[in-house]
């Protein structure tokens, strides 16, 4: 079964910038894609990035093309999440997740429902 922790939130002031970390335990045979997703107060979650292990070029959600940039170290099973430009609308809990091969797709999605595995979240608070 696989396990996701991620770390790195915290409280930072608008156009600050935060490192989130999201380490995998388990096979990668179980998962195609991993993806970051963020919850605002009050509002749905949302897909942010994802990657797929087999590529180096991420997917990103519009608001954070420009922004955010995602990577990952196979050796290491961690996927990294670089936020700069923080804006006060980037606040909510974040979280990593990964998605099974059977929902594999070219380049990898960030609709939530085709992720199965979830870590806890990890905080971030943008705020002057």
């Amino acid at each position: 079964q696989l396990q996701l922790v991620e770390s790195g939130g915290g409280l930072v002031q608008p156009g600050g910038s935060l490192n989130l970390s999201c380490v995998i335990s388990g096979s990668t045979r179980d998962y195609y894609a991993i993806g970051w997703f963020r919850q605002a107060p009050g509002k749905e979650r949302e897909g942010v990035s994802c990657i797929s292990l087999s590529s180096n070029f991420p997917n990103y959600v519009d608001s954070v093309r420009d922004r955010f940039t995602m990577r990952k170290d196979n050796a290491r099973n961690t996927a990294y999440l670089r936020m700069n430009s923080l804006e006060i609308e980037d606040t909510g809990v974040y979280y990593c997740a990964v998605a099974p091969w059977s929902s594999f797709k070219v380049p990898c999605g960030i609709d939530s429902s085709a992720y199965t595995s979830w870590g806890q979240g990890t905080q971030v608070i943008v705020s002057p």
